[in-house]
């Protein structure tokens, strides 16, 4: 809705005094920039330039400033910005520890479903699907940016932001950039889980109980495929992921993000259980890329997470539009709806 891109309409302008080491704020603003990229974007279809442009409250009310935006070279979209935070005379001249803001954030915008976007956006889309989105051009071009920036100012001032599909794209540069040895703080808003949706089943043991066949299934598809000793192959990659604790940010009421809760309330009970080690290998591996493997194109699901600071949104939406709504991370009225918990995993 056109409402949603008016900053003075929808947006968190009750943040007047921003606390960095409050993750509300944090979030908050977060979000705010993810939304800046989706209203330059419809700037740009819409050629609303000077005053009449919608997209730099998003950013100017909180001190940042846009630097660089990041074009898909099939469309011409804009599907990502790079913001410098320009630190006012008003702010104190001193941050301790964990308390800066970030001077640089680099959001990535999910689908718009308009002519001139859909197209590009829905084939994303389906890579995404099929943990190809590490093939295409918008993120190779993501990717660059990344390192370039990390390059240039260092992972402690640097952030990725994202939502759907941009949050995938900020997901998996994200564990490219912890391969070589950088750790960005990452807020991930409604990232997909390409999964058999087993956490709408309603009953919590026929739930826990395909989640248990599903997880034995994999690690013997995997044992039998690619033989007993995984160590050397997938564990130590996935494993080395765990010290990365993105945000991640979800809500049970949609389900293209909703298995991240089922996925880690799993892993838990598994390692309860004390079938710990019949977890960590299914969840390196996926059937699909089993089965992939076995014809020498093996890739790690792209999706998964050993560890996140998971923030569930348990208000009540009316509808999937809502639930998957960027929108619902920097309402006021949204903070007490939410549920944080830290997961880790090695």
């Amino acid at each position: 809705m056109a409402s949603e891109r008016v900053f003075g309409l929808s947006g968190p302008f009750h943040l007047t005094v921003v606390d960095w080491k409050n993750i509300h704020h944090r979030r908050s603003i977060a979000a705010s920039l993810v939304q800046g990229v989706y209203t330059l974007e419809c700037d740009r279809q819409e050629n609303l330039q000077g005053p009449h442009a919608l997209a730099p409250p998003w950013w100017d009310f909180f001190h940042f400033q846009l630097i660089r935006e990041l074009v898909d070279e099939a469309d011409h979209s804009i599907f990502g910005a790079i913001y410098e935070f320009r630190c006012p005379s008003s702010y104190p001249n001193h941050f301790g520890q964990h308390q800066n803001p970030p001077k640089y954030v680099i959001a990535f915008r999910g689908t718009i479903p308009k002519s001139s976007t859909g197209s590009q956006d829905l084939r994303l889309d389906l890579k995404v699907i099929g943990n190809r989105l590490e093939e295409s051009s918008r993120f190779l071009l993501a990717m660059q940016a990344v390192q370039n920036m990390v390059a240039f100012a260092g992972a402690a001032n640097t952030w990725l932001a994202g939502h759907s599909l941009g949050s995938a794209i900020a997901l998996l540069a994200g564990r490219n950039m912890v391969k070589m040895g950088c750790h960005l703080e990452s807020y991930l808003f409604n990232p997909p889980f390409i999964s058999v949706p087993v956490e709408r089943i309603k009953h919590e043991k026929l739930k826990h109980g395909v989640r248990f066949l599903s997880s034995a299934i994999t690690a013997g598809l995997a044992i039998a495929i690619n033989g007993r000793d995984q160590s050397s192959q997938t564990q130590y990659p996935f494993a080395a992921l765990s010290t990365w604790i993105p945000y991640l940010f979800v809500n049970p009421s949609d389900p293209i993000c909703s298995e991240y809760i089922g996925y880690f309330e799993h892993r838990e009970k598994m390692v309860t259980i004390g079938a710990g080690a019949i977890e960590r290998l299914a969840t390196q591996n996926s059937v699909a890329s089993q089965l992939s493997g076995a014809l020498g194109k093996e890739k790690e699901p792209s999706h998964l997470l050993p560890s996140a600071y998971m923030t569930i949104n348990r208000c009540p939406c009316p509808d999937i539009m809502q639930a998957h709504g960027i929108q619902q991370w920097w309402k006021l009225e949204t903070t007490s709806t939410l549920a944080a918990r830290l997961h880790q995993f090695t």
